[in-house]
């Protein structure tokens, strides 16, 4: 008998163990604000080694973007993904050999989550500055931004950058555009996306908001009697290019993206998609 009672306690320790042990395993998927726009959940890169050749071996890229900024990256009618940078993100992911994987969320958990190395790269209009270059390894640019200040159509009382001195803005915080408007003395709300910032414009609940301008032609063209316009312009172009895990890792991937990027300058990719999402060359300079 007691031979049976300790083959039992010893078949019970067993389970016991073994249940631990799988309650132990990490989750095969991403955090939730990482969640893709389709599909399951992508295989993000081991970020130790060469990461170009990591990302060839599994075939595929993991691109971030927030997907809810026309036309840069947003959803059409269909439900489809689509936008200037989805397909500047194909285009390049085609050049490098392998398929792009997105995967969407908010732009703070974004830069967080690339900084972490959950993703390959961001692809999502990101301009660079300083403090972003101390973070993130930055492709070349592929596109050119002029940052403009939109008012409500009937408020004249900002003509200059100086103007924004005590106003309320909006803009998604640690975005290039919120940095922008505090260092000329406003006081940024947090939102999540564009189109809460024209919300918050139009109710009277802040006076101004910064952004790209093709975003503001972009809008306008979608809500033609939105009582909005463009107050002015910061005198500064601004980069947008991709940025990716910093360190000598990305080396190589850095390299394939910029000479991908190049060859779509070259052979007039990056301009047929500048008239197709925006209307005019976003992708030179001007």
């Amino acid at each position: 008998m007691k031979k049976y009672r300790l083959a039992a306690l010893i078949g019970a320790a067993a389970l016991f163990l073994s249940a631990l042990s799988g309650c132990g395993q990490p989750s095969s998927g991403l955090p939730p604000e990482s969640s893709p726009a389709q599909g399951d959940a992508p295989q993000v890169t081991d970020m130790g080694g060469d990461l170009l050749a990591k990302i060839r071996a599994k075939g595929e890229i993991v691109v971030a973007l927030e997907g809810t900024w026309a036309p840069w990256g947003y959803h059409d009618e269909s439900g489809a993904l689509v936008g200037y940078d989805v397909e500047v993100a194909q285009a390049v992911a085609a050049k490098l050999g392998v398929e792009p994987a997105f995967v969407e969320g908010e732009w703070s958990a974004l830069l967080a989550g690339l900084e972490a190395g959950r993703y390959d790269i961001m692809v999502n209009g990101v301009e660079i500055d300083d403090g972003r270059r101390e973070k993130y390894d930055f492709s070349v640019p592929y596109a050119y931004n002029r940052t403009a200040v939109i008012v409500r159509a009937d408020d004249d009382s900002i003509q200059s950058m100086e103007d924004l001195e005590g106003k309320n803005t909006a803009n998604t915080l640690s975005s290039t555009y919120a940095i922008l408007a505090e260092s000329y003395g406003a006081a940024v709300t947090p939102v999540d996306d564009f189109i809460q910032t024209i919300e918050l414009l139009t109710s009277w609940r802040i006076d101004a908001t910064l952004n790209a301008d093709v975003s503001y032609y972009d809008y306008l063209a979608q809500h033609p009697d939105a009582p909005i316009k463009i107050a002015c312009f910061d005198p500064a172009a601004t980069q947008v290019a991709i940025p990716m895990f910093k360190g000598e890792d990305s080396d190589a991937l850095r390299s394939a993206i910029n000479q991908a990027l190049a060859e779509l300058a070259q052979d007039g990719t990056l301009t047929e998609l500048s008239m197709k999402y925006f209307g005019r060359d976003i992708s030179k300079a001007q």
